[in-house]
């Protein structure tokens, strides 16, 4: 969709298809009053780290959050993978520079989660849970917002 915004100048909206009917948008903005250079993403927007506030959809099974990672990676996006030791995720950054994760969880729950999260929105002195295991996926070619940019 292209056309003139309500504030004057004209946009462009996307949609990204995140599967079960579900869809994402993006906006990229042009012309007065959209000239200045100002921040896109969730976690930028409050000035904290990208990794922050991001947008998480729930994968079916490894082999689903597999393919989501191959597809982010075929269409030029590189992609952080990362074993939480409960969950199992994948991330990205979408055109506006927010991450994006899509999750799998691996095991059950049992009481003593939820009694440790319970005692975890009271108390900071809690022992650290075990780091999680990362990978780094690069892909081969930019992404198509990245590459008509230059």
């Amino acid at each position: 969709e292209i056309g003139p915004t309500p504030e004057g100048g004209w946009a462009k909206h996307f949609f990204y298809d995140t599967g079960d009917g579900e869809l994402m948008a993006f906006w990229e903005l042009h012309g007065e009053p959209f000239e200045r250079a100002f921040p896109t993403s969730l976690s930028g927007a409050a000035e904290l780290p990208g990794w922050t506030n991001h947008v998480a959809f729930r994968a079916a099974s490894v082999p689903d959050l597999e393919q989501r990672r191959d597809r982010w990676l075929a269409c030029g996006y590189d992609v952080v993978e990362i074993d939480h030791h409960w969950c199992h995720s994948i991330y990205t950054n979408d055109p506006n520079g927010t991450t994006v994760e899509w999750c799998v969880t691996t095991r059950a729950f049992d009481a003593r989660d939820a009694a440790r999260a319970r005692e975890a929105l009271e108390r900071d002195d809690l022992p650290h849970d075990e780091r999680p295991t990362v990978r780094f996926h690069r892909a081969k070619e930019s992404p198509v917002h990245t590459r008509a940019a230059s």
